[in-house]
C-alpha cells in the first residue's frame, strides 16, 4: 500500500498522482485514458485497461480419469474457452464425458468438434447474473426439495422422491455458476457495482452457496431413503414426529435466508434457539422408530438425521448474517 497526499489546484480541482511503477507496469503514457468508478462503499477503482477488449482466456485439457473434474475446475476459474484435446482420435467414451459435464455447467457450450478435440466456450456475460438472484433461485429449488423429500417419505411416494433427486442437478448447476461469478468479481472488482456485491462479500456468498447446495444434497439422501423403503410405510405417530421435525427445520432455513437478505440479526439468532427442540424431536423419532417393523428403523433414523443436518446448515447460514453497513462507512 502506498499513501498519497491529496492536492488541489487553484481552480479547486482535487488530484492525486498515480504511482510511477504501477503506471509503467500497465503501459500508461501521457494522454492515455483510464476509467474511474465509485464502489458502493465509496472506494474508487482506477482501470488502466479502459477501452481495451478483454482477452478470452483459453485452457487446454487432456482426456484422463479426471476429465470431468478438470473441466469443472477450469469453468470455475473463469476460463472463456476450454479445449479438450486428445493425442489422436478421441474415443466415444471421452466425447460422452465432455458432453455430459458441459450439460452440468450453465452457459458452457460446445462450439467446435472434430476427430481429436472438442472446444467448449462460455457464453455467459457475468454482469447479467447478480449473485443474489442466483442464490435466491438455488435456495428456492433446494428448499422445495427438502419439503417434497419429507412429503415423499411420510406418504410413500416413490415418484415424488425420484423427482427430488432429479432436481439436485439444477442446484449443482446454479452452485457452479455462482462460484464462477464470485471468482470473476474478485478478479475484476469493477464488476461489483453492476452485480450489486462488494468483493469483500464474495467469501460469505461462497460459504452460503455451499450450505444451500448441502441442503439439496441432504434432501436427495432423504429421497433415496424413501425409495429404499419400497412399499413399507411408517406409522402415523412416527410420521407426525417426522413432520414436526421437518416443520422446525424448514422454518429455520427460511428464517436464515430471510435474515441474510434483510440483515436481521435478531431473526438469525432465533434460528439457533431451535437446537433444543431439534435434539428432543430427533430423540423421540429414534425411540419410536425401534418399534417399527424390521428394516424400517435404520432408514427412518437416517432420514431424520439428514433433516437434522439441514438444520445445522441453517445455523451456518444464520451465523453469516451481519448488520447492514452504511455505504458511507
Amino acid at each position: 500500500m502506498e499513501l498519497r497526499r491529496v492536492q488541489r489546484t487553484s481552480g479547486g480541482t482535487f488530484f492525486v498522482c498515480l504511482p510511477k511503477k504501477w503506471a509503467e507496469r500497465n503501459g500508461l503514457k501521457r494522454g492515455f485514458v483510464v476509467s474511474i468508478s465509485e464502489a458502493m462503499n465509496g472506494r474508487l477503482t482506477i482501470d488502466p485497461k479502459h477501452g481495451v477488449e478483454q482477452v478470452i482466456e483459453v485452457a487446454v485439457v487432456k482426456p484422463s480419469a479426471t476429465l470431468e473434474r478438470e473441466i469443472i475446475g477450469k469453468y470455475l476459474l473463469g476460463y472463456g474457452i476450454i479445449r479438450v484435446e486428445a493425442e489422436g482420435r478421441m474415443n466415444p467414451e471421452d466425447r460422452e464425458r465432455v458432453k455430459r459435464v458441459s450439460s452440468r455447467l450453465i452457459g458452457l457450450e460446445i462450439v467446435e468438434e472434430d476427430y481429436s478435440r472438442i472446444v467448449l466456450q462460455s457464453l455467459l456475460e457475468p454482469s447479467s447474473f447478480p449473485p443474489e438472484k442466483i442464490l435466491r433461485r438455488e435456495y428456492s429449488i433446494a428448499s422445495g426439495m427438502h419439503r417434497d423429500a419429507v412429503t415423499a417419505l411420510v406418504e410413500r411416494d416413490a415418484q415424488l422422491a425420484k423427482n427430488v433427486i432429479a432436481r439436485d442437478d439444477e442446484v449443482d448447476r446454479l452452485y457452479f455458476l455462482l462460484v464462477r461469478i464470485l471468482r470473476t468479481v474478485i478478479r475484476y472488482p469493477h464488476l461489483s457495482e453492476k452485480l450489486g456485491i462488494l468483493p469483500i462479500d464474495c467469501l460469505d456468498y461462497r460459504l452460503i452457496v455451499s450450505f444451500v447446495e448441502a441442503i439439496g444434497d441432504q434432501s436427495t439422501q432423504i429421497a433415496e431413503k424413501t425409495i429404499k423403503l419400497g412399499n413399507k410405510g411408517i406409522t402415523k405417530d412416527l410420521s407426525q414426529l417426522v413432520l414436526k421435525l421437518h416443520g422446525i427445520v424448514y422454518e429455520s432455513h427460511e428464517n436464515a435466508i430471510k435474515a441474510l437478505f434483510t440483515h436481521d440479526v435478531s431473526l438469525a439468532e432465533a434460528v439457533r434457539t431451535e437446537q433444543k427442540a431439534i435434539t428432543a424431536t430427533l430423540g423421540e423419532i429414534e425411540t419410536l422408530a425401534h418399534v417399527e417393523p424390521e428394516g424400517i428403523a435404520p432408514i427412518v433414523i437416517a432420514a431424520a438425521s439428514s433433516i437434522g443436518r439441514i438444520y445445522d446448515h441453517s445455523v451456518d447460514i444464520a451465523d453469516l448474517v451481519m448488520p447492514k453497513i452504511s455505504p458511507e462507512r
